[in-house]
Formats: structure tokens, sequence, C-alpha cells
């Protein structure tokens, strides 16, 4: 008896140790937090506090396969998803992690395509470690405040917000792995048409139709020196025999000019108005990539790419912070919070510009208004103490983004106008002068200065005054036209007309890029040859597909799923089956494209010597062998003769960024490159080629490769005064 009281008495001090080291092993279980980015993961851990763990899922671990289709079209289009090529892993360290996890938060971005990375991964772990507690937490700026107060306040995922990005996904796939094998068949293999690109390519061929067809009328415009006493300034021909001036001609010009020297001149009228500009809002994510296309020449993915490194924080001295907000929002909202921290700092910095009330701006009608603006997590963090933290065009982006928000808290901008006319003749000179009486928001600034800040000078006349004609300026030009997209107007337009979403603005240009259907040039949109051809076939076999109110509605049904109005079910049943209809029809009927591009040219194989045939591929027009396949031979197409060895130069692409150069094809022999784009024409002074170039003061204009020449080809084709040639880059 006494020994199995002893026996007891050991197991049950055993089940005490082994609850000791179990109560020991769950109190060294830490709550893991999952991002996307491992740069927010490496920010976020250093808010949080030992008991808790961050990993980064890098985006999609779960996702349709690139292979096929993978949607079921015969039973409620149920999508087969798999585990990313690359990626299985990852997501088995991660499922590991959350099985010794105290519980799991997801805190994927903010939109659709977090909610839906988020959804996955629950799945997936849920299938390694049904026990643990799985929960959504989001937050639109990575700061330890805003963290902090997300986990603790976690939530369901949003099924609507996962049922929306389905659908698009779903929709997109139906589209491209549909139209995609057609115009392999009928056009070049390796093609490609996306549901929202395809229309983007539409706006751009349409754009590029007027620019075509437009032509260009001349006309004159005639500006005037006068003297008042020691004061000389120029006026401009407003008006003449009581109507706007049509100038057609020099000759029309030359008669006014003989009229106006002999008759007198007089200060008639002298008006002086006062005009308040207001501040503009923060901005939204299509506001922020014109903006930084507009100022900065970036393109729109480089904005977001910047943007995203904003927002996931950067090292600050010992800490590291998300300096912006998230940076894919339609909305201008501010948070109350950050209301008050901008008006104290202007407050202490600027008083006397500060509003009474905080100033309110709407929210657009077609804005989801999901996320507020883009902003600056801490306004005390100005540009200027942030220079030494940023790179170089990380400090522009930030800069604008810090000088938007600020500057739409402040008062408004007062400017007085002068403007003289005066009367000489027939006609009526107008002069107008502008300064600034109060700076009001201008004071912060910079980057964003706006043109009327710097004013123009403004001659001191009183009416009646009696002045001279000194000399005239007469000048000749040529009405514009439409202008090409570029990236600011392009993602303008789409916004204006509800085609696609903050998120989608940058890719829906990069994709067209990427396919070689449209190039950029002087920062204008260009369809290629390609480009047209694709947009042609769709436009008249698919108008409804790619039409833009189409579009458009597709955009707001998808919202309306968001917010649980809509089954996502409908939105896909109502599309697919008149397109089905519609593909099976132009299938049988459509005629092929293919060869329609291949080009013969007087250019001899040095391999089989045939001559070689001008084809496109991905990547633009090459030289094939028309031997092949017998022969193989490809080459660059040559643009023009080097003017070191006489060699061809062809566009080559540097490692790394890809980016498009031109250089000698005897290299290394010889080291010719230029960066600007060779042209067919031959200089008329040197003999040497000429180049195009684009600047602001010269808009696109051809000049001539030899650094000795200073001819310079102007835009209309005529010859220009010298203005100085190029370097060889």
């Amino acid at each position: 008896m006494r020994e199995t009281g002893m026996a007891a008495k050991t197991k049950t001090g055993e089940k005490k140790e082994a609850g000791r080291k179990k109560a020991a092993k769950n109190q060294d279980k830490k709550t893991l937090v999952i991002v996307e980015s491992p740069h927010k993961a490496e920010t976020i851990e250093k808010y949080l506090g030992p008991s808790f763990k961050v990993k980064a899922c890098k985006g999609h671990l779960i996702d349709l396969p690139k292979s096929r289709m993978a949607v079921d079209v015969e039973h409620d289009f149920e999508p087969e998803y798999i585990t990313v090529r690359g990626r299985a892993k990852l997501l088995k360290e991660l499922q590991g992690d959350a099985r010794k996890a105290e519980a799991v938060l997801l805190a994927s971005d903010p939109d659709r395509e977090g909610e839906a990375i988020a959804w996955h991964l629950k799945n997936a772990i849920m299938a390694k470690a049904d026990k643990v507690s799985i929960q959504r937490v989001s937050f639109d700026e990575v700061t330890p405040n805003a963290v902090k107060e997300a986990l603790a306040k976690p939530r369901r995922i949003d099924e609507s917000m996962v049922n929306a990005q389905k659908a698009r996904r779903i929709l997109d796939r139906l589209v491209g792995y549909n139209l995609s094998p057609l115009l392999w068949k009928k056009v070049k293999n390796g093609l490609s048409a996306g549901r929202v690109q395809s229309v983007a390519l539409r706006l751009i061929c349409e754009r590029e139709q007027e620019v075509e067809a437009f032509i260009p009328e001349e006309y004159w415009t005639l500006d005037a020196d006068f003297r008042v006493g020691r004061s000389l300034f120029t006026a401009q021909l407003v008006s003449w025999q009581g109507n706007k001036p049509d100038l057609k001609n020099e000759a029309a010009v030359n008669v006014i000019k003989e009229q106006v020297s002999k008759a007198d001149c007089i200060v008639s009228d002298i008006r002086e108005t006062e005009k308040s500009i207001k501040p503009k809002p923060p901005f939204t994510t299509s506001q922020l990539q014109q903006t930084a296309a507009n100022r900065l020449g970036f393109t729109g993915r480089k904005t977001m790419q910047i943007a995203q490194q904003l927002y996931e924080g950067v090292n600050i001295g010992s800490s590291r912070v998300g300096l912006i907000t998230y940076m894919r929002t339609d909305s201008v909202r501010i948070s109350p919070v950050a209301v008050g921290e901008v008006r104290n700092w202007i407050g202490e910095k600027f008083p006397q510009d500060l509003p009474e009330k905080a100033l309110e701006y709407s929210v657009g009608k077609k804005a989801q208004d999901a996320h507020e603006c883009i902003r600056p997590t801490y306004v005390i963090y100005t540009p200027e103490e942030m220079k030494d933290h940023l790179s170089k065009d990380q400090l522009k982006l930030y800069s604008i983004i810090w000088e938007r928000f600020v500057s739409s808290q402040m008062k408004n901008v007062r400017t007085k106008t002068l403007s003289a006319d005066i009367k000489a003749g027939e006609g009526i000179f107008r002069i107008a002068g502008t300064k600034i009486i109060d700076k009001g928001f201008y004071k912060v600034m910079k980057h964003l200065v706006a043109k009327e800040e710097k004013g123009n000078p403004y001659p001191d006349l009183k009416i009646g005054d009696r002045i001279k004609v000194e000399n005239f300026h007469s000048e000749q030009h040529f009405t514009r036209g439409p202008s090409r997209y570029t990236d600011a107007t392009i993602i303008e337009t789409l916004e204006e007309k509800g085609i696609g979403r903050p998120s989608t603005y940058a890719p829906i240009i990069s994709v067209l890029q990427d396919r070689y259907y449209i190039t950029r040039s002087s920062k204008q949109l260009i369809p290629t040859v390609l480009g047209k051809l694709i947009n042609k076939m769709l436009v008249e076999y698919f108008p409804n597909v790619i039409d833009v109110d189409f579009t458009a509605s597709i955009e707001t049904r998808l919202d309306e799923v968001a917010k649980d109005e809509v089954n996502w079910l409908e939105i896909i049943r109502d599309f697919y089956d008149p397109f089905k209809d519609r593909l099976d029809e132009v299938g049988k009927t459509l005629e092929s494209y293919k060869g329609s591009l291949d080009e013969k040219t007087d250019h001899v194989c040095e391999k089989c010597g045939r001559h070689m045939v001008k084809k496109l591929g991905r990547f633009g027009y090459f030289l094939a062998c028309s031997g092949f396949p017998e022969c193989r031979n490809t080459k660059s197409i040559p643009l023009a003769k080097c003017p070191k060895c006489g060699g061809d130069i062809v566009a080559r692409k540097t490692r790394g960024r890809g980016k498009e150069f031109y250089g000698c094809t005897n290299y290394p022999d010889c080291d010719f490159i230029s960066h600007f784009k060779p042209t067919s024409i031959q200089c008329p002074q040197c003999g040497q080629f000429l180049v195009e170039k684009y600047d602001k003061k010269n808009g696109s204009h051809k000049a001539c490769i030899n650094p000795e020449c200073d001819y310079l080809h102007s835009e209309d084709g005529e010859e220009g005064e010298p203005k100085g040639g190029f370097d060889e880059a």
C-alpha cells in the first residue's frame, strides 16, 4: 500500500511539472502579425514589444495559375486557386509560425487586394492550424500610434471586399484568356488583351487619330514697345476695329503696323482687380500621379514605387517611421487628429495665415472614401528636416505631399492685377501686371510654386497718358491640334470617366508599354503600329467590351459588390454569356492579320545572302532572315551611320533598368553612343545625322549629333537659327 501511495505522489508531481512546462511554453508564445512588405515588417516590429512576431507574405501567396484560365464557367465561375509558383516555402513558414503563435493578426494593405490576401492566408493557415485565433487588422499609416490602435481593434475579414476582388480577377481572366488566344490565331503569337488596358489603349489611339488628322493653320500675333517717360514696356494687340484680331498672314500684320505707327497712342482705360486664390485639397492617388508627372517628370509607376517606400517606413536616426498615409485613395478627407496637428503647426509657424475654422473639402461622388487623403503622418517632419534621411527622389515626392497638405489648411492667397488699355488708331493694345498682396498658403510652397507668385512688372500709367510706339514685334504661329496623352493626362481622363481605381492607374500604362502597344516619347504616349492594329480589331469586333461607359459601369457594380449591395455572380453572368457568343462568332469569321506587319527590306543576310524582313517582335521592330527557319539570323534595325567609323547605329538597352540608348554595332572597337534617337535625316550643314530631342524651350525638334555643328532643325521642318548641337553621350 505504501509503494502504491508513493507511485501516486510521483504521478501527481509529474503532472504538475508538465503543467508548469506547458504554462511556461504558452507564456513564450507570441502573436504573429503578417504584413505584405518586408520593409513594413521591419518598421512595425520596432513598434511592438517582445510578445509580437512580424513576418511579411510579400503579396499574393495564393492566386489563379498563369498557365490556364482556371475559372469553371460551367459551375458558377468557381476559381481554381493554387499556391503561387516559388511561394510554397514562404507559405509553409508562415503556417509553421502560426501553429506556434498564440494568435494571428493579418495586416495586409487596407484595400480589396489586401483583403483578398488576408482571406487566402486565413484559409491556408486554418488548414494547418485550425485552433489558432485569426483576425484582420488594418491601418492607413505606419506610425506607432496607428499600428497599436489597429492591433487593439481586430475585426473579421470583409467578405464583400473579397468578393469584389474575386469578381474583378475573374472578369479580367475571362477577357484576357479568351481574347488573347484569338489574337495569337489571327494576328501574332504572344499577344494579349486586357479588359481595362484595352479601353486605355482605345483612348490613346483615338487621340492619335485626332493628332494625325489635324491640319495646322497659320496665324500671327503683334506686340508693340511703348515708352512713357523713362519706362519702356510691351503690350499686345487685343482688338482691331472693334473685333478680336484675325491676323492670317504677315501682310495683314504689316497693314496694322503702318496704321498704328502714324496714330496717336493714349492710355484709354485702367482696371484694377483683386483675386483670391484658394488652396487645393490634399492629394488623392490620381492627383499625386498627375502632379508628380507634371512637376517632377515621374511616371505613374515611379511615383507609386516611391510613395510605397515613404508609406512603409524610412530610417530617421535611431527610429523608423512611415512618413505618409496609405497612397491608394480617391478621397480628400482628413482625419480630425491630423487637422488638429496641422492647425497647431500653422498656428505656431504662420499664425496670421491660420483660418478661424478648419477647411473642409468635398469628396467626389465616384469616390469610395475608404481611406483618407495622402498626407504626411507627422507634419512636424518638414521636407527641410527630412533631406538628410531621404533619397533625392523620395525628398521630391515627400515635399509635394507635405506642401499640398499643409497649404490646404491655410488662408487664401490675395493678388492685385492692374491692366491698361492703350488706344492706337483702330487698335487696342493691352498690358497687365500682377502682384501678391497676401502670400497666404504660398508661404509653404517651394516645389508647388504657382506662376502667379512670381508676378510681373507693371508700368506707372494714368488714364489720358500719351505714349509713343518705339518698336513692333510680330511673330508667326501655327494652331496646335489636340495634345497626345501623357501619364498625367491619361490618368486624369481615366479618373474622370470612372475607369480603373487608384491602385490600377499606374499598372495600366506600364502593361501597355510592356506589351509594346504604346511607347513613351518626350513624355507623350504614342500607340505603336501593333497597338493600332490590336485596337482596330477590338473596336470593330468587340465594341461593347472595350466601351468606355461599359467599363465604367463595371467599376460601379464592383463597388456595389464591395458594399454587399450586389451579388458578384450577377456581374459575371451578365457579362460572360453575350461575350462568349460574340467570341465564338468572331473566331469563325475574322480574317487573319498574320504576316501583315512584315515588310521586305534591301538589307542582305550576312549568313546566307537572302534578303531580310522587317518584323515586329515583343520589343519593337527587328530584322529577320527571309530564309527562316533554315536561317535564324536576326539583328536590330540600323537607324543611322556611325559618325566615327561608318558602322550602323542601332537601339540598345542598358542592363538593370533597361534604359534605351543608341550605339554602334562595331562596339567594342567603336565606343560611339547617343541618348537621343537618330533619324534618317542628314544635317544640311555637315552631313551627319539629326537626332530627336525635346525640351520646354524648343518643344519637339531635331538637332545635329555633331558636337561641332550648331544646326537646329525646328519642329515644323524648316531650318532654324543655330542654337547649339548635342555632345556625344
